[in-house]
């Protein structure tokens, strides 16, 4: 068993805990992790309170995109939904992936190139594009090789 009573835990502590104010400790945790991260990893781990404002912030990872997409997962896929404003751009387009990352080039211009973070990791094969009604859905089969240890949990 280990020894929890050995640390500098006090029950003057649980009382200082509920005096605490939790918008005072979010905006000290924001501060000190916006000193060791990039700005742009920071915009991640920012609070979002409205599904509204997630649902911007996962269509347009904080920039403007010159193509319109969307984003969901299911249980064991991953789809990508983009519109496709001129059928020409079907001719045209590259679409690639890595484990978690959607790559589109050569739309709207040819010089163009749009990367799309995936919400969960993706495997390598089995991808399919599909084309109907303007849109051009992505499905990508989300990777469940996922190696776990059990921790086992003892009585305190």
């Amino acid at each position: 068993m280990f020894p929890w009573n050995q640390f500098p835990f006090s029950k003057e502590m649980k009382s200082k805990m509920k005096q605490m104010d939790q918008a005072e400790v979010n905006d000290y945790v924001q501060s000190m992790l916006g000193k060791v991260f990039p700005n742009d990893i920071m915009g991640n781990f920012s609070r979002q309170d409205s599904s509204e404002d997630k649902k911007e912030h996962n269509a347009n990872h904080h920039r403007p995109s010159k193509i319109q997409y969307s984003v969901f997962e299911t249980h064991k896929f991953v789809f990508v939904r983009i519109k496709m404003k001129h059928e020409k751009w079907l001719k045209q387009l590259k679409i690639y992936h890595t484990s978690n990352q959607l790559i589109i080039e050569h739309i709207p211009e040819y010089d163009d190139k749009e990367i799309i973070t995936l919400p969960a990791l993706v495997n390598k094969k089995g991808a399919k594009a599909d084309y109907q009604d303007e849109v051009l859905e992505v499905k990508l089969y989300k990777s469940m090789d996922r190696q776990l240890s059990e921790i086992h949990v003892t009585d305190v």
